[in-house]
């Protein structure tokens, strides 16, 4: 009962206080307490109407609506017609037993609904009652988040909501990100790092200045992507709602066939035509398209949660759906598969020099640039000269800079800007995987410094995962050297690689494996391509993918906002999780309609034969829909193996 809401509980109250009167009655009646005929038939009506039009007035409001606006073939239409119809053949307990568990199975699916939006209202909550902005005389005011300016800065209390992006300026501490990543490893933030809207201040206060207005903030675009994923349908769920379209008339008119037809042929409608309207009800309870209409998008809804509990944002049930057959995924290497960030990986002095002087006069020379391959080599020396004997420092543009270093000259850069300045480099040095810098002194070579990009801590485990997922070809896309694209390849064990792409070769090598794809076979039977990327530049080759997975965390909103799956942490052993979440989702969905469809194919032929008693219509219906959504609330257990990475 606690995780009811007010209006189910009142629903339940209804249901249980309806069940009470029903089962009195049943029991009065087989005990002879009423007549079977005469005046204490009608007393049965008038208190069989009771329970009835308690449990079920909603349900004939809707039908007479839909009456109104002429849409008459749904389930509430089908209801009420068939215990109208129990009714007048004097199947008084069948009618009332029709709508009450009617609504029973009503109210499983909306507990059902509930416990699966609770699965994605966790991340609801990422949104922010309201901010702490301090003024310039120190005075801080409670405003709208809304109401944030670029620039403004934040108090964040201990406990609270990071209001909106934005970059720490005042204190320390822990936050708490596991609404958006789903990690509940708490994360260290100190002076100077950026934070997201939607974490969880600990226990220390902090002060972060906006770097985005509110509704251009992560938790902002998180919970519009959220409330759009139901918008867009899966293919089984399209399938659901055309079957439904064009099924709930069929089976109506077929119940009016069957209640005139057989008595006119017999001869003897007055006698006949009772007992085929009986049968008609009863064909009509049984039609009801409840369990397929309620239990599959129950499914993908439940799958949409699931996914999101462990960090994932997908956008719509039809991008599940083709997780689900992922069979090639295309990558983005930097910052995708490695972190994105460079370190000196290898350092080879010359003959008679030492590494760490190679080290010392290159990041002498790079002191002044903020190149992330300046910012490896400089982080990489442990004994740096003083700025004050550094000086005449010149750059040359994509290929190398040269400085004084005291009374001597440096020289950094690639293996032609050495060539031009007169310097004989070993070719050996060729050789080396990375991005290579060349380091002369006084006009003589002194050493080569490597500098890489290392991969991700658990990609390669997470590519392997998803190889044993069902994925048949890995391929990485790359703008970097050839060498360095090996290199990482060799690293993360993927078997094929583009190098040296621009943003618009990435995409002509999707449209080329989406061709491959396309070969195999039809759109609908061959499997889908995916592309992850978490740069600006990856935004075109997201939307031309089948499934665009974007990095979330560190990821540009251009390639969030194009794709189709948002990672939040950054972890790629969420895109294997994902998938065996997104086919257990289809599985459930299939099971549930074959189940549904050849039990009520039975029973509607026992219906119409006669064999099939309105209990066996109630089971048909109502039963069916039930067992359906207990298969279909499955997807909301959080913590079972396979599911959670």
């Amino acid at each position: 009962m606690r995780d009811l809401s007010d209006k189910q509980k009142k629903e339940l109250k209804r249901i249980v206080v309806s069940a009470v009167m029903f089962f009195a009655l049943l029991i009065a009646d087989h005990a002879g307490v009423f007549p079977e005929k005469g005046p204490g038939r009608y007393l049965l009506l008038a208190l069989y109407l009771v329970p009835y039009f308690l449990v079920g007035h909603d349900v004939i409001k809707k039908c007479f609506a839909g009456i109104k606006n002429r849409q008459l073939f749904d389930e509430s239409f089908l209801m009420t017609l068939a215990t109208v119809g129990a009714f007048g053949c004097g199947e008084f307990e069948e009618a009332v037993a029709v709508m009450l568990f009617y609504q029973i199975g009503e109210f499983f699916q909306d507990y059902a609904v509930g416990k699966s939006r609770g699965a994605i209202s966790d991340l609801m909550s990422i949104a922010p009652d309201y901010a702490n902005r301090e003024a310039e005389d120190g005075t801080v005011e409670v405003i709208d988040p809304d109401d944030i300016k670029v620039g403004d800065i934040l108090v964040i209390k201990p406990g609270e909501k990071i209001p909106t992006d934005g970059t720490v300026t005042e204190g320390e501490g822990l936050i708490n990100t596991s609404a958006l990543t789903g990690e509940s490893m708490p994360r260290s933030v100190q002076t100077g790092e950026q934070v997201i809207s939607g974490c969880i201040n600990g226990d220390t206060l902090l002060k972060v200045r906006a770097d985005k207005v509110y509704d251009d903030s992560t938790a902002a675009q998180i919970l519009e992507l959220v409330e759009d994923a139901s918008t867009k349908k899966s293919v089984t769920e399209n399938f659901i709602t055309r079957f439904a379209r064009y099924y709930t008339p069929a089976v109506v008119i077929a119940a009016l066939v069957l209640a005139f037809v057989p008595p006119l042929i017999s001869g003897n409608f007055a006698a006949e035509f009772g007992k085929w309207v009986l049968r008609a009800c009863t064909f009509l309870v049984i039609s009801c398209p409840c369990a397929l209409v309620i239990s599959v998008p129950l499914a993908f809804f439940g799958g949409i949660g699931a996914a999101s509990s462990t960090g994932v944002l997908v956008k719509g049930s039809n991008y599940l759906e083709l997780m689900s057959k992922l069979h090639t995924i295309a990558s983005d290497k930097t910052g995708t598969l490695t972190e994105g960030r460079f370190k000196v990986s290898m350092v080879i002095a010359a003959e008679g020099c030492e590494a760490s002087d190679v080290v010392r006069y290159a990041a002498a020379a790079e002191s002044g640039s903020t190149h992330p391959i300046a910012t490896a080599i400089i982080e990489a020396c442990e004994d740096p000269l003083p700025e004050s004997k550094i000086s005449d420092v010149q750059t040359v543009a994509g290929k190398g800079i040269t400085a004084k270093a005291g009374k001597d000259t440096v020289a950094v850069g690639n293996f032609s800007f050495l060539e031009g300045e007169g310097i004989e480099v070993p070719e050996t040095g060729d050789a080396v995987q990375g991005t290579n810098c060349y380091v002369a002194k006084n006009g003589r070579y002194i050493g080569l410094i490597v500098v890489s990009d290392t991969p991700k801590e658990g990609a390669a485990a997470a590519i392997a995962d998803m190889y044993k997922e069902g994925v048949r070809k890995f391929v990485m896309l790359t703008g970097d050297s050839e060498a360095a694209a090996a290199s990482v390849a060799k690293d993360l064990g993927i078997s094929e690689y583009r190098a040296g792409l621009l943003p618009q070769d990435k995409v002509g090598v999707v449209e080329e494996l989406l061709g491959e794809l396309a070969s195999a076979g039809s759109e609908k039977k061959r499997g889908s391509l995916a592309f992850i990327g978490d740069g600006i530049n990856d935004a075109p080759v997201l939307s031309r993918a089948d499934v665009g997975i974007a990095m979330g965390s560190l990821g540009s909103d251009a390639a969030i906002e194009a794709a189709d799956v948002v990672i939040m942490d950054d972890d790629l052993s969420r895109i294997p999780a994902v998938m065996r979440i997104a086919r257990r989702t289809v599985n459930i969905s299939r099971a549930n309609i074959a189940f549904a469809l050849l039990v009520k194919l039975a029973c509607l032929i026992l219906g119409a034969l006669g064999i099939a008693s309105m209990w066996v219509a109630v089971f048909a219906d109502v039963g069916v829909a039930v067992i359906c959504i207990l298969n279909s609330m499955r997807m909301l257990v959080k913590k079972e193996k396979g599911i959670q990475p």
